[in-house]
């Protein structure tokens, strides 16, 4: 077995973790935390001129256990990583890793297309297209002066 090296801060870290779960409040990071699950898978969001791109890391989990739905504006991704079952002869000396439900959500810009939003998920990465509309462009309006 491996030595570890003892992290007090790490520690201080998840205690605050597992507070702000019990009491509903969102995690360390900056989640927009609508409702809350087990725990948070993490993300990753990028805009480019067409699209917001989000990857979102969910390894272990199978694409069935995985639900993506936008609702008002809202994109949320639900899902479940399910806990090994210990064997016989298998003991466990650490685990670090959620499991259980997660729940992520996300208020969209006005200028989405709800309708066209894309998901793919390959290697433990769900990925989300979610593309822009034209936004009408600004039209200046000449006021006179009387």
């Amino acid at each position: 077995m491996a030595l570890v090296k003892w992290n007090p801060w790490r520690e201080i870290e998840d205690v605050f973790d597992r507070y702000n779960r019990e009491v509903g409040l969102p995690r360390s990071g900056g989640q927009d935390a609508l409702r809350t699950g087990d725990w948070s898978p993490r993300v990753d969001i990028v805009e480019n001129d067409s699209e917001f791109i989000i990857k979102v890391e969910i390894p272990e989990v199978k694409k069935e256990d995985v639900k993506v739905s936008v609702d008002n504006g809202v994109l949320t991704l639900q899902g479940e990583r399910k806990h090994e079952k210990e064997e016989k002869g298998k003991k466990f000396h650490r685990v670090e890793r959620y499991y259980g439900s997660f729940t992520r959500s996300f208020t969209l810009p006005e200028n989405v297309d709800e309708s066209k939003v894309k998901a793919t998920f390959k290697d433990g990465m769900l990925n989300l297209q979610v593309p822009k509309t034209e936004k009408a462009k600004p039209k200046a309006i000449e006021v006179k002066i009387e």
